[in-house]
């Protein structure tokens, strides 16, 4: 990581509070391993006939502030799956994007769909509450963590019935992700120093991306054009939030996205 950038700042932040979590991870495995089954997030995303949309449940972000004063994130969810979305994320980090694991448990419960936990996953009980407060796939952020933490994240998540999105925004990132089992790799494309979108990274990047492995786009998805640009480029799916959050009527959003997938 670029020191400095907003990543490392809530990394920082996020492992101080991991230092400083007392909690036994044995307990909590029990905990994870106890829990009703998930919904099969990764699954999902390859049912689609299109490519599949993953809408996100976001208050605010780090570089644009509010995005929606009145959030409900269970009647955003509705909207969502309305429209025709495949899956769930949502933001749980409370600092810099004011999520939280009820806004998880909300839209999750409010729908059938699958839902990532957006986060910033630095350590096992990370994972292992992702699991207990009821997502079914967890957020692996490779600028973020180390060859061994990648690997035993991947590895724990599947032991507790996650899946795992594992980001990357660039090959050599994409290498690691691929060496550490990753089979749902999301392209990332935001600069994570400047906060720029470039719009031509995910499709420098998909065709070095194996057959075998969900490929989804991140960041700068702004309407049906972005979509229907990746789609031709071979993701299987898009991952959207600011658009879809400002916008006034989330199903028809959603759904415009759908149709420009075909």
């Amino acid at each position: 990581m670029t020191a400095g950038t907003y990543l490392d700042r809530i990394v920082v932040q996020h492992r101080d509070a991991a230092r400083a979590d007392r909690r036994d991870a044995d307990d909590l495995m029990e905990q994870a391993r106890s829990c009703p089954p998930t919904r099969d997030f990764r699954a999902q995303l390859v049912s689609v006939s299109s490519l599949a949309v993953i809408a996100e449940v976001k208050r605010r972000s780090p570089s644009k502030g509010d995005l929606r004063a009145d959030l409900d994130p269970a009647e955003l969810a509705r909207q969502y799956e309305s429209g025709g979305a495949a899956c769930l994320s949502v933001l749980t980090d409370s600092e810099w994007f004011g999520g939280s694991a009820s806004d998880l448990q909300a839209a999750r419960s409010a729908t059938s769909l699958p839902a990532l936990r957006k986060d910033f996953t630095v350590d096992d009980r990370d994972v292992l509450d992702a699991r207990i407060m009821g997502a079914d796939c967890v957020l692996l952020i490779v600028a973020a963590l180390n060859d061994d933490e990648l690997t035993r994240f991947c590895a724990l998540a599947r032991d507790v019935g996650l899946d795992a999105l594992v980001e990357v925004h660039d090959e050599a990132e994409l290498e690691r992700a691929l060496s550490a089992g990753a089979d749902l790799v999301g392209v990332n494309q935001r600069d994570l120093v400047t906060f720029e979108v470039d719009r031509a990274r995910a499709a420098r990047l998909a065709p070095v991306i194996p057959a075998g492995v969900v490929s989804v786009a991140e960041s700068g998805i702004e309407g049906p054009a972005d979509v229907a640009r990746l789609a031709e480029a071979g993701y299987g799916a898009v991952l959207v939030g600011e658009s879809l959050v400002r916008s006034t009527d989330a199903a028809a959003a959603v759904r415009a996205l759908v149709a420009s997938g075909h």
